[in-house]
């Protein structure tokens, strides 16, 4: 069956379904196919439509082009709009982003997310989010929110949490860029495959029989026929002992120290890198991996859905867009200013939200959607 390619936003997302078999294409190459809201909202409104239509049995999500899987949300819109009505806009771009990750993490079909080249942030959350995750030797992954004073959200809290040892907090606090090898490591993702041989995998899915009962297996023995070659090179595991030793703490005044009592050079670009970020944005972060890692998944997104509106009114979040993605001069004046002028109440505050009717709207969102 072929219903031909749909076009959804002028082209920044193209849908396309082949022989039970539904094709995802962030078509955004430009922009390194960034999430900007409106494509969020198509996409999570496919995915819903897909989900219940039995001519689709199996996903299968990429980026455009060579560069890049998905670069993350465009949050620079948030930034013009800082002074009009952010916080709406803002309500509407994250809820609806939460609920396609939240969506994407429960599907009842198998997702495939060809994860090649640069996938950061929000694309992460996208393609952690498959059942069936592959990343190649050209795999850039990155949560890099630190960098514009933000927090690693898109369920952060939740998968971040799941990685080795204390590894998913030192991948958040310097928001360090990994290879393939390393996020297979972190089971951040399933398979890893050369790039080359994309067109081999996506022959036998075009031409395999794709019946939504039996799809995920239909779906493993390709892949395990396909992948069966194991990286090479994987930067963590070389470091794990140190990421252990001085990320084990539970306050950022202790890593800091625990760093610097080290003479280590990782250790001192570690620090220098820690350093060099909002301590606003690193002092929540570290509360939301800590309290996230006795929550479900669900109660993670509701925590950062919180968190991200609170950001939404948060001096460091605006300067880290404008040094990063706006006047790009990499110099950040974060405020407060230092680690040590910030307290328990102040880093508290981002994690509560007045909500209409004292409630989250993402309460109970996945029973909602048995519905």
């Amino acid at each position: 069956m072929r219903q031909g390619v749909e076009i959804g936003m002028n082209g920044d997302i193209l849908f396309d379904v082949r022989n039970n078999v539904g094709y995802i294409t962030l078509n955004r190459p430009a922009k390194l196919n960034a999430l900007s809201y409106p494509v969020i909202k198509i996409l999570y409104e496919k995915l819903l439509e897909w989900k219940k239509d039995d001519n689709v049995a199996l996903l299968v999500i990429r980026g455009a082009g060579e560069k890049a899987f998905c670069a993350g949300g465009d949050v620079r819109h948030l930034y013009d709009k800082r002074n009009e009505d952010v916080v709406e806009y803002g309500f509407g771009f994250f809820y609806t982003e939460y609920c396609m990750n939240l969506t994407m993490h429960t599907y009842p079909k198998p997702i495939l997310a060809y994860m090649n080249g640069i996938v950061m942030g929000g694309g992460v959350g996208v393609g952690v989010a498959a059942t069936h995750r592959i990343v190649t030797e050209k795999t850039k992954w990155s949560m890099p929110e630190m960098n514009i004073g933000l927090y690693p959200d898109v369920g952060g809290s939740y998968f971040l949490n799941k990685m080795p040892t204390y590894m998913g907090r030192y991948l958040a606090l310097t928001s360090c860029i990994i290879r393939g090898a390393d996020v297979l490591y972190t089971e951040g993702a399933d398979y890893y495959m050369e790039s080359s041989k994309w067109d081999d995998l996506i022959y036998e899915i075009e031409n395999g029989k794709w019946e939504i009962d039996s799809a995920k297996d239909t779906l493993d023995n390709i892949l395990e026929s396909l992948l069966k070659n194991k990286p090479e090179g994987c930067e963590l595991e070389k470091i794990e002992d140190k990421i252990k030793r001085h990320f084990d703490f539970e306050s950022m005044e202790e890593i800091v120290e625990s760093l610097k009592s080290d003479s280590d050079k990782w250790a001192k670009a570690t620090l220098e890198n820690i350093l060099s970020k909002s301590p606003t944005s690193l002092k929540v972060t570290l509360k939301q991996l800590v309290d996230g890692s006795k929550k479900n998944l669900s109660e993670c997104f509701e925590m950062e859905l919180d968190m991200s509106m609170n950001f939404l009114t948060c001096h460091d979040f605006f300067e880290g867009v404008r040094s990063v993605l706006v006047d790009k001069d990499r110099n950040p004046t974060w405020n407060p200013s230092s680690l040590e002028e910030i307290d328990k109440d102040y880093v508290d505050k981002f994690f509560s939200y007045e909500w209409e009717n004292n409630k989250n709207p993402l309460k109970d969102f996945l029973s909602r959607q048995l519905v």
